[in-house]
């Protein structure tokens, strides 16, 4: 009974640490689990995934093949020229016609680190003014986004920017992708991009 007692428990702590295990979503050298929704670049340079708007100036998006429901996800982000993107979970897509949530990268005073629902209530939540400042326009910047269950928490270079519970959300399945906004002038860099399933 004892031994059985053990290896349950040791069972146990192995699939918890599985669970718990970070997996890196960008390889650093193609686009391999990754798919290009849409006209617009997305290429790997110098390790870096980036995104940039092409002659169509339309939205843009590059989501993963595969889903995910509950995770932490931390990347690396740097806008160059416009930088309006953004980071979608729970997503699906048609054609360009994205439907789920965006968790905001944008120019300053635009509201990174908020949660806006696409072909849906649009914006649920907005940072407060004193925090766009954690923003570092034309730098590196440091992007976490929890989602677990009917809770989102986006973290800023470390700072909490925003925290939502909504049914709406908890009740949403799909992949994560990355933006390009319509418009044109827009290049944005990525690194680091690892996930967490929780």
């Amino acid at each position: 009974m004892k031994k059985v007692i053990i290896i349950s428990l040791l069972t146990s702590m192995l699939l918890n640490t599985q669970a718990q295990k970070w997996v890196s979503l960008f390889n650093g050298k193609d686009l391999t689990g990754w798919k290009n929704n849409g006209t617009e670049k997305w290429y790997v340079e110098k390790g870096q995934l980036i995104c940039e708007s092409g002659p169509e100036k339309q939205y843009g998006y590059l989501s993963t093949t595969k889903n995910y429901k509950n995770f932490k996800l931390s990347l690396e982000f740097k806008q160059e020229a416009n930088g309006n993107s953004g980071v979608f979970f729970r997503s699906t897509i048609d054609g360009v016609k994205i439907s789920g949530w965006q968790a905001e990268v944008a120019p300053p005073g635009e509201h990174t680190g908020g949660i806006y629902e696409s072909y849906g209530r649009g914006w649920l939540i907005q940072p407060k003014a004193e925090d766009e400042k954690w923003l570092k326009y034309g730098k590196w910047n440091k992007y976490v986004v929890d989602v677990n269950g009917d809770k989102v928490t986006t973290y800023l270079n470390g700072h909490q920017m925003i925290t939502i519970t909504d049914e709406k959300i908890g009740r949403g399945e799909g992949f994560i992708a990355l933006q390009i906004h319509e418009g044109g002038g827009i290049k944005v860099r990525w690194k680091k991009l690892r996930i967490q399933e929780l």
